[in-house]
């Protein structure tokens, strides 16, 4: 069966990870998070003292040492893709709330996002790769045999993410995620490079009230119809 490119892209806290990983696992596909990349760039910054007192970016230092910053993914247990930064695996850290509220920026900018694009797609030369992100449909793989945008309402993207911390036994806020989720959608949409918008040509998945089942039921049609008429 002849491989394709899924683009999967959306707001913040969509449950687009999760809904890739699943269909990449399901059609043995390979998935790649994009979203850790920018992650791990963010964590880089913050250890390495690359935010100022106002917690801007210092933008000079990072373009000078984005040649020292090194990511990659290994499978961990039950085959879940985990996210290393030189080296070293720092899935958890880049799931943090101080991780969540920093990234935005950081991504925003110009020389961050082609470098990300260009690994990428490096990573998705060979095609057979799921990926989920903000502008994959839109400028990392604007040739995707499918693409899919996905959405659902702040308060239930803020509500999801909330549980999902509280699962980890980590300290949450609704409030704060609610405002965390609202200014990434912000941003997101705002920023001058590869701002989030939905492609032309992509499928629009509002995830507000399905199911798990119901977003993969629908998730396998559509790679089934691409599939077919690739």
């Amino acid at each position: 069966m002849k491989k394709i490119i899924i683009a999967i892209d959306g707001f913040s806290s969509c449950g687009k990870s999760t809904m890739a990983k699943d269909l990449a696992r399901e059609i043995g596909y390979i998935y790649i998070d994009s979203g850790a990349m920018y992650r791990a760039v963010t964590l880089y910054c913050m250890e390495n003292g690359l935010f100022d007192a106002e917690n801007r970016i210092r933008e000079e230092e990072l373009k000078e040492q984005m040649n020292h910053i090194q990511i990659a993914f290994r499978l961990g247990e039950k085959g879940r893709p985990r996210t290393l930064l030189n080296g070293k695996d720092v899935e958890e850290q880049i799931r943090t709330m101080e991780v969540s509220s920093r990234v935005s920026p950081v991504a925003a900018l110009g020389f961050v996002r082609t470098a990300m694009v260009r690994l990428q797609q490096e990573m998705g030369k060979d095609k057979g790769i799921v990926m989920d992100g903000r502008d994959i449909g839109t400028a990392v793989f604007p040739e995707a045999e499918l693409k899919i945008f996905v959405t659902a309402s702040a308060e239930i993207r803020a509500q999801r993410r909330y549980e999902e911390l509280l699962a980890k036994g980590e300290k949450a806020s609704f409030e704060e995620i609610l405002h965390n989720v609202e200014e990434r959608d912000r941003i997101d949409q705002s920023r001058a490079v590869s701002p989030l918008r939905k492609a032309d040509d992509a499928l629009l998945l509002d995830n507000s009230h399905m199911t798990i089942a119901e977003q993969k039921e629908w998730l396998l049609t559509q790679y089934q119809n691409a599939v077919n008429h690739a």
